[in-house]
């Protein structure tokens, strides 16, 4: 399993990379949709649609909401920043609120599983997703930038991982997530802490202060968005969203801290300029 892991890690990894350093922003962007209409249909398993017409409105609807995003925030004409801003406070502030419905689960199902309500919050956080790869792009050296959200999402993956398994004793979440450990939050922290240390050192014109504020929040973002998943799994009673990809389940397994991060990331970079 961890051979097969690993193998589907890097051949996602030489994808992403050969798509990001050739494509233009717009053309990327038309592509990562194309993965996040995967992820609805994957989400739509966890609201529990079964017939074939109740996921293809689903997907229906999550490709009109992301058509209606990228009219508003002027992806094919000259792109609004300002816009982008202002949806990206609204996905932050949804995931705060996500963040109290983690620590309250399972009572706080109550709030939020209904089909009708868990249908709304995939299409709100699919399409923030979505339009925050776009908005990243669309910044001055994006390319770049989008590839140090992934890093921060990535590393407090890798990190909390690798602490998990050889220091891992302190449950974090333990009835959303009972793998996840204090020791592997602290690890992928850690990590955070090696990537600001990094840029110092290759980048000596950064600020630091602004560095700090950048990367911490967001890989925090990117751990609540994965408790948010597992919390959704459990509750649907799934272990993977899907199995498109091997060893690793499918797409919204892959992109669970994305969703929470990235949004933030768009915002946070636009407030604070740390290059």
């Amino acid at each position: 399993m961890f051979k097969q892991r690993v193998i589907t890690a890097v051949a996602l990894a030489a994808a992403f990379l050969a798509m990001l350093l050739n494509l233009s922003a717009l053309a990327f962007s038309l592509v990562i949709s194309l993965l996040v209409v995967i992820a609805g249909w994957e989400w739509s398993n966890l609201m529990k649609l079964s017939s074939a017409v109740g996921k293809a409105g689903y997907l229906l609807l999550l490709s009109l909401s992301m058509a209606a995003a990228s009219h508003w925030l002027g992806m094919f004409e000259r792109f609004d920043q300002a816009r982008a801003q202002q949806m990206f406070q609204v996905a932050a502030a949804l995931w705060a609120i996500i963040f109290l419905w983690v620590q309250g689960y399972p009572s706080s199902a109550i709030l939020w599983a209904a089909r009708p309500m868990l249908g709304l919050l995939g299409l709100l956080l699919l399409t923030f997703t979505w339009a925050a790869v776009a908005s990243i792009l669309h910044h001055e050296s994006g390319q770049w930038l989008l590839l140090l959200a992934i890093a921060i999402i990535a590393l407090a993956d890798v990190g909390g991982y690798i602490a998990g398994n050889l220091l891992g004793k302190h449950k974090l979440a333990p009835i959303v997530s009972p793998g996840k450990t204090w020791e592997g939050f602290a690890g992928g922290m850690f990590f955070q802490l090696l990537l600001i240390v990094g840029l110092v050192t290759v980048l000596p014109d950064v600020v630091l202060s602004s560095l700090f504020i950048l990367i911490i929040p967001v890989a925090l973002y990117s751990v609540l968005g994965d408790l948010f998943e597992s919390m959704l799994k459990r509750h649907s009673g799934v272990k993977d969203s899907s199995r498109l990809l091997p060893g690793h389940g499918g797409v919204l397994d892959r992109i669970d801290g994305i969703m929470a991060a990235l949004p933030l990331f768009a915002l946070l970079f636009t407030l604070t300029s740390p290059f």
